[in-house]
């Protein structure tokens, strides 16, 4: 974030702006330009989306959470209860796929938001 953008925008929290899909610089703008693609730039500020690149990040940390969720409930229902195996799979599968889609694209937008926030770039090292 530059000093012209903190003059000119009030701050944003990262965090919210990310979750909500709206520009890191002025909040108010769309992240996105469909469910996960990052668009071109802010239509409210202009600001250039060229920067945002989450990488894999996002879906790492989905896999991650959800799958210590699932298999920990798919596990504890199997000690507990001891259903049959097509019960699991028509529970679990389509939860394991409903909340993957739902954390990706807030946890994409926290990372890009994040990365403007502190003004990360690739392949740069702080020798300061």
């Amino acid at each position: 974030m530059s000093t012209d953008d903190s003059r000119q925008y009030p701050p944003v929290d990262p965090y919210r702006a990310g979750i909500f899909g709206r520009c890191p610089r002025c909040g108010k703008g769309r992240l996105f330009d469909g469910y996960i693609k990052v668009g071109t730039s802010c239509p409210n500020c202009g600001l250039d989306y060229g920067f945002a690149d989450a990488g894999d990040g996002p879906a790492v940390f989905v896999i991650l959470l959800i799958g210590f969720l699932v298999v920990g409930l798919a596990l504890w229902a199997e000690v507990s209860f001891s259903p049959p195996l097509w019960l699991h799979l028509l529970i679990w599968i389509p939860l394991s796929a409903g909340l993957c889609l739902l954390l990706l694209r807030a946890l994409k937008g926290v990372l890009i938001t994040l990365q403007y926030k502190n003004n990360a770039h690739e392949g740069e090292l702080d020798n300061g």
